[in-house]
Formats: structure tokens, sequence, C-alpha cells
């Protein structure tokens, strides 16, 4: 990343704590580390590619995150940093991303407060981005609708993926999982700097989506986390979540997204064998393994065998399923929500390679899934109970996988701190615009599936087509809800239908968000998704 020259603007006089202490435009930011410039775009101001560590090169691989260096000068911070080295596109033969990728992004309104009373900190919101701990970065996310409409200072982050993030080896020893290690160095970067860029550090509120879910989930469990958030939003992806087998193909494994560090390090063991890197001390095939190339590493396949963070370290004890039905998590306010049709995307990605045509197709999919328990489930989702017995599929998996156990997330929430707010949703726009990429499938509409939600919280997010009017009523709606939780830790407000704290008593009935009329309004999660039924199947 670039820097201006040091003369660019005058440092004299500057209060180290002020926010915009450096520039009067507001486009200079004093960091704990150095200057920064970011860009005025009228309402709000972007600061990008903010490095909160050192890159975790060469001897840094494989290591906890250390902190960056300090520069002179005023650092360019007007262009996003490169994502982390991910996964390559199928089809694409070359790797995508760098290792020197840990850089975050903030972006602040203009100080023309609407909700926050001069002189009032903003609060901060961190987004923790989704992709499998696969792929995805920070600035795929347009913050502007929260900073401006929910005036909030909000950060994306970057941080690393796949074998660079989630590796395990004896030589490493009880190593915790780099990537949620670098997510906990982003959040004491926001901690040490949020007041310079006009937010409040006591008042930082950590939210992400699918595997950005599970990385809130794992530092609501984390020792280590303790006092680095005040509020949790947990989008498609609690604790509890799991896949059962051939949920993404047929013969495919079932899914837990949190490993034990020794299946991680015997894992690390057959990489390394593979890899050339067998001979010597630990440390020698530690040394070994960093020494060789990005796209050694970067393969699909050992991307794909490292993508779930380690549990049995300092970082994380014990899995976070156990963790958090046995009451060991932050007390903090939380937001837990799912999606109404999740499983659609997977499914919708999957039905080009693996028709599900007709109700033996469907059977056969159950049997693969669920064993002698098949026909009870065949039983309560019948296929002709559905338009397609591909939906009846993706329905089964969506309660299954989501929406159940979201819902026992929350009664394990609810039980063992029952004075917390906590808060639930069910996103259920049946109209949503899909998102860019996604295969086309004839009688198979994806409905409210997972991530669909997204475009009504970040702008510009890519889908196929633009919200309409009433979508964009809903997404300001969202944007409400969400930054008023931030503000104060409930999401309600005085103009819009309220949210029920969920209780040991009833954590059952969550909000709908849908457009139109109506639109927001209770949903009784257990009944919708037979969640009675999940309860009594073997898991």
């Amino acid at each position: 990343m670039a820097l201006l020259t040091a003369t660019a603007v005058p440092a004299t006089g500057a209060q180290a704590g002020s926010p915009r202490s450096a520039g009067r435009d507001g486009t200079v930011v004093r960091t704990d580390h150095g200057l920064v410039r970011g860009v005025s775009h009228g309402s709000y101001t972007s600061f990008s590619g903010i490095p909160y560590a050192a890159p975790p090169t060469g001897p840094l691989r494989w290591r906890a995150p250390v902190p960056a260096a300090r520069w002179q000068g005023v650092r360019d911070a007007t262009t996003a940093a490169q994502r982390c080295v991910q996964m390559p596109a199928p089809g694409a033969g070359e790797v995508v991303g760098s290792e020197d990728c840990l850089y975050l992004n903030v972006t602040t309104p203009t100080p023309t407060p609407t909700r926050t009373p001069a002189g009032q900190k903003r609060p901060v919101l961190v987004w923790m981005h989704g992709g499998a701990f696969l792929g995805g970065s920070g600035s795929d996310h347009d913050t502007r609708e929260l900073t401006v409409r929910g005036d909030a200072v909000v950060v994306t982050v970057n941080y690393r993926l796949g074998i660079f993030g989630y590796f395990g080896h004896p030589g490493l020893g009880s190593a915790p999982p780099f990537g949620l290690a670098d997510q906990q160095a982003a959040l004491r970067w926001v901690r040490a700097n949020a007041e310079r860029f006009g937010g409040d550090p006591g008042r930082v509120t950590l939210f992400g989506e699918s595997a950005g879910a599970l990385s809130v989930c794992a530092h609501l469990t984390s020792p280590t986390a303790v006092g680095l958030f005040q509020r949790a939003v947990l989008q498609s992806g609690s604790c509890l979540m799991s896949f059962p087998p051939g949920a993404l193909g047929p013969r495919t494994p079932a899914y837990q997204p949190f490993a034990s560090q020794r299946d991680v390090q015997t894992a690390g063991t057959d990489a390394a064998r593979q890899l050339g890197c067998v001979t010597g001390t630990p440390d020698e095939v530690s040394a070994c393994l960093r020494g060789l190339s990005t796209d050694r590493l970067a393969t699909a396949q050992l991307m794909q065998s490292f993508n779930r963070p380690a549990f049995g370290n300092a970082l994380l004890p014990e899995a976070p399923r156990r963790a958090l039905t046995s009451g060991r998590f932050h007390r903090v306010p939380i937001i837990q929500g799912t999606n109404r049709d999740e499983m659609r995307m997977f499914v919708g990605l999957s039905l080009a390679a693996f028709p599900i045509h007709t109700e033996n197709d469907y059977r056969a999919r159950l049997v693969d899934a669920f064993g002698s328990s098949a026909p009870d489930v065949e039983a309560e989702y019948p296929a002709a109970h559905h338009p397609t017995p591909a939906l009846a599929w993706a329905a089964v998996l969506t309660d299954r996988s989501l929406g159940c156990t979201t819902l026992a997330a929350d009664r394990a929430i609810a039980a063992h701190a029952p004075g917390l707010p906590l808060y639930g949703y069910e996103f259920s726009d049946p109209d949503a615009p899909v998102l860019s990429g996604l295969p086309a499938n004839p009688g198979f509409p994806y409905g409210a599936a997972h991530g669909f939600e997204l475009p009504y919280l970040f702008s510009s997010f890519p889908t196929e087509r633009p919200l309409t009017d009433t979508q964009r009523a809903l997404s300001h709606r969202m944007v409400d809800y969400w930054t008023s939780f931030a503000r104060t830790g409930d999401p309600n407000h005085s103009d819009a239908p309220r949210w029920p704290v969920l209780r040991p008593s009833s954590p059952r009935t969550v909000r709908a968000l849908a457009p139109g009329p109506g639109g927001i309004r209770p949903v009784d999660v257990n009944a919708a998704h037979h969640c009675a039924f999940w309860d009594r199947l073997p898991r």
C-alpha cells in the first residue's frame, strides 16, 4: 500500500484521541500507527486498506497475527487491499488474492448527525464476511447505507482463509485458528482506534453472515475475545449449525463447522506428506512448509481440507457448540436469525450435477442423509406437499440444518442467561433478488435463500436485479433495526414493528422480515420449520 508524502497534511497540534484530528476535511485520521487519508463521498468518508496486523508471510505464515509496523507520512487509504488468498474459481488456474491481506476498511458518516447528538460518539459495527472460510473479502460489502442512514461507523475485515487460516500440524503445537485470531486482532485495532474515527469503543457490534456468523459464534465462546465487542449479530450461522450427510451432494460427508485440534493436526500431517515436507524435527517440517510458494498451497484440494476452525487451544478451548449449551459464552445482547429458504441456495448450486426430478430421487437423498430415519422424514415432508421434489429436499435441509438449530441455540442462550437481551428474525422475502452467479433452475425459485438478505443491508450488492420500491422500504427497516441494536442493544425504535425479547419460556416467536404491509410480523419458528420433529430425531 502506497504512502503519500509526509508533507501532505500538517500533523502538528493533532490530538491522538480526537477523531479526524489530523485533517480538517475529515479525510485524514491519525491512527495509533500513523496517519491515513481516505476519500470523501459527501455524506460519508471511506478509508480502505488499513493494516491491522503485519503481513503473515514468510516466517509469519501460520503464526498468530503480530502488530503492523508504524509508518511515517500519510498512508494512502483510498483503495482496498488485495483479498486474502482463496480457492480458485472453477476452471480458473490462477491463485486469487495475496497472503499479504490483513487489512480493514472503515466508513464514517460526514459529521452532520441525525441520531447522534453533538459530541457523542457513534456506535461501531464490525463485519465479518461469509464464504465458508474459503472466500470473500471485507471490501465486497458496500456499507454506505448502514453508515449514512444508521449514523454509525462500520468496519469490514479481511482474514486468512483456507489452508492459510485454518491449517494445523504438530510442529505448530496448539496454535489458534489463525483466521479467527486475525479477527480478534482486528477487534483490538477497533478498540484502539474507533474513537479516532468518531466511534465509541464501548459500543462495538460484531456481526457476520454464514462463515462470518460462525466466526461471531466462536468469539462469543472464546475467552480471548472478552471485552472486544458489546453486541453480536449472527446471520445464518449459529453455534449449533450442522449439515447431515449428503446435504451438499450425494455421498458428501456430514458437516460440523468446527474441528478438534487433533483432527486438524492429523490432516496437516497428511498434507505435509503430500507436499514433501516430512523429514526432520516438527520445527524443521514447519520451516519446510513455510518455505513453499503460495501457489503450491492454494489448491482446491488443500484449501477445502482446511476450512474448519480448530478447538482445543487458547482461543477456542472447546467446541463452540458445547460451550454455548453449557452456558460458557459472553453475556452481550444478541440477534440471531435465518432466512426462510436457506438451503435452496446450496441445492440450487448442485441441481445440474445431481438433479432431483422424481419422488424416487428425493427418497434416495433422504436415505443418504438420514438412513433408517428416512421414512420418518418423508412422512413429515411428503413430496406431494411441495411444488417439486427438489423444493421438498431443500425444505428438509433448511429446517434440519439452520432453522431448528438456530432455535435450539436461542433456547440454550435464553436458558443460561434468562435476562439477556436476545432477539430473533427470519428473513422471508419470497421474491428477493437472486444473487449474481447462481444458476437458473426451471421450477426451482430461490425465494429467501442463504445470503439473500445481504442486499438489504449492503448497498450495491451484486444481484440479478435491483430491489423494488417495497423491497427498498424493507431494506431501510432492516438497516434501522441493525443500527438501533448497535446503538442501544435493542433493535426496537419508535416507528417500526417491535421485536420481542426471546425468553426461556417462549424462545420460538421471532420477527419475519418481508416487504409490504404486514411483512414484519411474528412467526413461530418451531411450527413453521417442524422443529418438534427434529428435536425427536437423532442427529
